[in-house]
């Protein structure tokens, strides 16, 4: 709330530090934020229902979140065209509103006050927004934890001690090291795409801006129905491994499909592949936090799954800005052959993971008397 509150005040070419120091803000939110889902899931859900909650949390995150880094006004060079505008929908946000937004309110134009006029509301929306949230929802209705653990799991997980010797832990854990690389190649390849989007519909159709933020918002909703389909499967099958490895080769398929289908100039063909590529790699985001609560239990599940945001923020990085440099120097093809490559990465890493299901182990054991399993 804080971060938002800032940038509204940040709306002016004269103060990208402004912009700098509510966006810094806000993304130190999301160390408190992201690793929530699988922590709740794990609190309040019991064992054919965890997966489907965690997929519902991150789903909704998806829906709404607005804190993927701005491009914010330069120091002292112009805004050059509309493929670089500040608020251009796949630089402003990877959350669907976000996509949605921003096209509409903030004025496709080179005039830096007319993008001011339109910025301004944008960022006062996401600062309302925040408030209400804030206030309504977790200060009024969240509650710690219910009466009653839901699971023998859900009872029986220990307190692992300080935060330190629980990621120590971890990183002795084999094959949460590799799920934690192949989390954060397959989430970093996605903020990449959503990134450099807008650049590369845009180089090869031109003046389709609001078309490239639906783009966009197809692949955050896709995604969101992925995710809770793919947490459906989980609970149903326990098949943590398969249904993981299975989603990592579709998104490499599709990211290999994404990268030629613009050689088509077909836009409805552009929005179908999107579309599947969001289904497949943003639905990837609970079944990994899932596999990895298997993986380390009984520690925490916000430690295990802060540590794959971390890393998902980090090849972020690496992936977004590789692919930037080849996007200027080579064309969007060897960007995104890139991408298929370091997915074909974590494909293989993800296959060399031994199923350890250690939470599922857990939950088969005889619970306490008291316990009433969540059906």
């Amino acid at each position: 709330m804080i971060g938002s509150w800032v940038k509204v005040a940040s709306v002016a070419p004269d103060r990208w530090w402004v912009t700098f120091l509510g966006q810094c803000i806000t993304a130190v939110s999301q160390i408190f934020i992201l690793g929530i889902p699988a922590r709740l899931a794990a609190v309040w859900f019991g064992p054919t229902q965890v997966s489907t909650a965690c997929a519902l949390a991150s789903s909704g995150n998806q829906k709404v979140r607005t804190t993927k880094p701005n491009q914010p006004f330069p120091l002292s060079t112009p805004i050059h065209s509309p493929s670089t505008s500040p608020f251009s929908p796949t630089q402003n946000s990877r959350g669907s509103l976000g996509f949605l937004l921003p096209p509409a309110i903030v004025p496709d134009t080179t005039d830096k006050d007319e993008v001011g006029t339109g910025g301004s509301p944008s960022c006062s929306t996401r600062r309302r927004a925040s408030h209400g949230a804030l206030h309504h929802h977790h200060l009024g209705l969240f509650k710690e934890c219910p009466p009653t653990p839901p699971s023998a799991a859900a009872l029986t997980q220990e307190d692992s001690g300080s935060y330190f010797h629980g990621v120590v832990r971890l990183m002795k854990n084999p094959n949460y090291v590799l799920l934690l690389l192949s989390y954060g190649i397959n989430v970093g390849a996605f903020y990449a795409i959503s990134t450099l989007l807008n650049q590369v519909v845009l180089k090869h159709f031109p003046g389709e801006t609001l078309n490239a933020g639906r783009i966009g918002l197809l692949i955050v909703l896709a995604g969101m129905l992925g995710s809770v389909v793919c947490g459906f499967i989980l609970d149903r099958t326990a098949k943590f491994k398969l249904v993981t490895l299975t989603i990592y080769v579709m998104s490499m398929v599709f990211m290999l499909g994404y990268t030629f289908i613009f050689r088509l100039e077909t836009l409805w063909l552009v929005f179908v592949t999107a579309g599947l590529l969001g289904f497949f790699m943003t639905g990837y985001l609970p079944v990994g936090f899932e596999f990895a609560a298997e993986l380390t239990y009984p520690e925490a599940e916000g430690t295990s799954s802060g540590l794959l945001n971390a890393s998902a923020q980090f090849f972020g990085i690496f992936c977004t800005m590789a692919d930037g440099q080849l996007l200027d120097s080579f064309g969007d093809m060897a960007a995104n052959l890139l991408l298929v490559v370091v997915l074909l990465i974590g494909s293989i890493m993800t296959g060399c993971i031994k199923e350890e299901l250690r939470r599922q182990a857990a939950h088969k054991k005889t619970a306490p008397s008291g316990i009433q399993p969540q059906v």
